[in-house]
């Protein structure tokens, strides 16, 4: 029942704030316009972002008690939603904001994250059962790695309506289903509260969308839900723990993986936008935005199922 009023309560926080931060954003101008790369129809706000942090923290904070941790995630977001916004804004005055001060700033607060506790700290051996607890150089690199390398992918997957945010719909409620097999409480908490946020979002964003998540709101999603991973599947350090959350956000990291790849070898930069990304290929083999997005989020929920049933049968 605390699971569902957490939903319920999310979910319609995100939607009243939404209309509102719409208008504000149509009367200061932040808003995003059709250009050739960016093939939506309209001027369109990209305050979603702020609606998904404004409706997860007026939930998260009455989730247990306030602790060093969600402090500290709290502040970490932040960070992760104010760079977003200065990015965001550049785009909709037609510049480009620089990738050093993004880059710093994603750094510093998975750095934040990881000393308030949220780490990979170590795996069990699949053929001793013994816990293997890495050093804390690799605790720090991998840690950082993740919730570096997952904020990054979840935003480079938003290039069409309803995309990023369908498929971290699908990591959330998995990470939600993984923890309720685990027993983890607290990330079933983040995960549910996180997936009514989404469907809030997504009843705005779905094609045609009335609003974008933008920067800000893709990075902020790609952020919390690394943490989720890192407090709860990986805690448990066993082979198919750790495979779970690559397998609930298997296509925004494999996808991108082969993004970098691509891009390095033509030479370009790794952060140059392009249109190598799935949902990019895809619609220039004919598929409509609605076919695409359909497509992805099918294949995320295979993924998903995958690791849930592969979970499920370990445990019990």
């Amino acid at each position: 029942m605390d699971y569902l009023i957490e939903f319920v309560c999310a979910l319609i926080i995100t939607v009243i704030a939404i209309p509102i931060l719409m208008k504000l954003s149509y009367k200061f101008k932040f808003t995003d316009k059709p250009t050739k790369r960016k093939q939506h129809k309209k001027i369109t706000p990209l305050c979603g972002g702020v609606a998904m942090y404004i409706g997860f923290f007026s939930v998260y904070f009455f989730t247990g008690d306030v602790d060093k941790r969600k402090i500290f995630i709290f502040i970490g977001s932040t960070m992760i939603l104010l760079i977003g916004l200065v990015d965001d804004f550049y785009k909709s005055k037609g510049k480009e904001f620089k990738i050093a001060p993004r880059l710093i700033v994603q750094i510093l607060s998975a750095v934040l994250v990881y000393n308030a506790g949220v780490a990979f700290r170590g795996f069990t051996n699949p053929f001793s059962g013994e816990y293997i607890v890495l050093n804390h150089t690799l605790q720090f690199i991998l840690s950082i790695t993740w919730i570096f390398g997952v904020t990054t992918v979840i935003n480079w997957s938003d290039g069409m309506d309803g995309l990023a945010g369908g498929i971290s719909l699908v990591s959330s409620i998995t990470f939600f289903i993984a923890a309720i097999i685990l027993g983890q409480v607290d990330s079933a908490n983040v995960s549910i509260v996180i997936a009514g946020t989404l469907i809030g979002f997504l009843i705005f964003n779905v094609h045609p969308a009335k609003i974008f998540m933008g920067d800000s709101g893709a990075n902020f999603l790609g952020f919390i839900l690394s943490i989720i991973a890192l407090d709860g599947a990986f805690k448990q350090a066993t082979v198919l723990s750790i495979l779970l959350p690559i397998l609930a956000l298997a296509v925004p990291i494999f996808d991108n993986i082969f993004v970098i790849i691509k891009r390095y070898s033509e030479g370009k930069a790794v952060y140059e936008a392009d249109r190598s990304q799935i949902h990019f290929r895809l619609e220039a083999k004919g598929f409509t935005p609605k076919q695409t997005v359909s497509c992805i989020v099918g294949i995320s929920i295979m993924c998903s199922i995958i690791s849930i049933l592969l979970l499920f049968y370990n445990h019990f």
